[in-house]
């Protein structure tokens, strides 16, 4: 029988695996991650995204958002967020998939310089070929300064993509990512991650704060009441139907006050 203090070195050894393996992207396997505009940086979930490849060849990098704090996200991953890369046209990503298998795209998100929805709307396709998301508007998503992801599921069988039971071809061992340039602002992201898994076993953010939901939902109860709103008690006359006739009256008026004065002056 072991003696006791080794059994409690197991134990603590078994505490320290298990914990790895939870923090440890979930014990997922990371095909692709990088930090767009930013360097590279290692989460809380042991995702090491790598910097940027697209520095200095196309777009623009930008950090604006780290004059913010980031909301429903841990702090020490606000960086994935505060850091991006838009672009006044579309550009995107070429990622490196060679076996078969599910997989989960994640693109991170976060709007750190509007403050209304409808100035940036975009799309997301995939592999040229499949629309993965449809006018994307972040702000109306989930407000300013709040980290949003977007999860795509996808398949890779016999060298295809399959995505929503649709298939396009995979080139030269990539596939590739594209933000497309809308009727608004500029597309941009924040980080993407790929994963060899599905959905439900990715690793997902908080959920939004309390006061960006309340004031979502005060925003749609208030434009519901707009459209659904009915006038109650007596309707306030038209101003612009009004009969032609009653405006005549003060004319006639002062015809009427006139021709006496006109008589008299006649007389004199």
């Amino acid at each position: 029988m072991c003696p006791l203090k080794w059994r409690l070195h197991l134990f603590l050894l078994c505490t320290i695996i298990l914990s790895s393996c939870v923090l440890d992207s979930f014990c997922l396997e990371v095909i692709y991650a990088i930090n767009a505009g930013g360097e590279a940086h290692t989460d809380s979930y042991g995702i090491r995204y790598a910097k940027d490849p697209l520095m200095g060849k196309v777009g623009t990098a930008s950090d604006y958002g780290k004059q913010l704090i980031i909301g429903r996200i841990d702090s020490g991953d606000e960086i994935l967020y505060q850091t991006e890369r838009y672009h006044h046209s579309t550009f995107g990503y070429d990622i490196p998939i060679s076996e078969d298998g599910e997989y989960v795209m994640v693109l991170k998100f976060c709007e750190v310089y509007f403050n209304s929805p409808n100035m940036k709307v975009f799309d997301v396709v995939l592999n040229g070929d499949h629309t993965a998301v449809t006018d994307l508007d972040i702000f109306e998503r989930v407000g300013k300064g709040i980290a949003h992801d977007e999860y795509v599921q996808f398949k890779v069988q016999n060298g295809k993509l399959v995505y929503n039971d649709e298939e396009s071809d995979i080139l030269a061992g990539k596939i590739r990512v594209e933000f497309i340039k809308g009727y608004r602002d500029n597309p941009k992201i924040n980080a993407i991650a790929v994963i060899k898994g599905k959905t439900e076993n990715v690793p997902q953010l908080g959920p939004i704060p309390q006061e960006v939901e309340e004031y979502n939902m005060q925003d749609d109860e208030d434009e519901s009441a707009v459209r659904n709103r009915h006038k109650s008690g007596p309707r306030t006359p038209d101003p612009y139907s009004i009969d032609d006739s009653s405006l005549m009256l003060p004319v006639f008026i002062a015809i009427g006050a006139f021709i006496p004065l006109l008589f008299c002056l006649c007389r004199l």
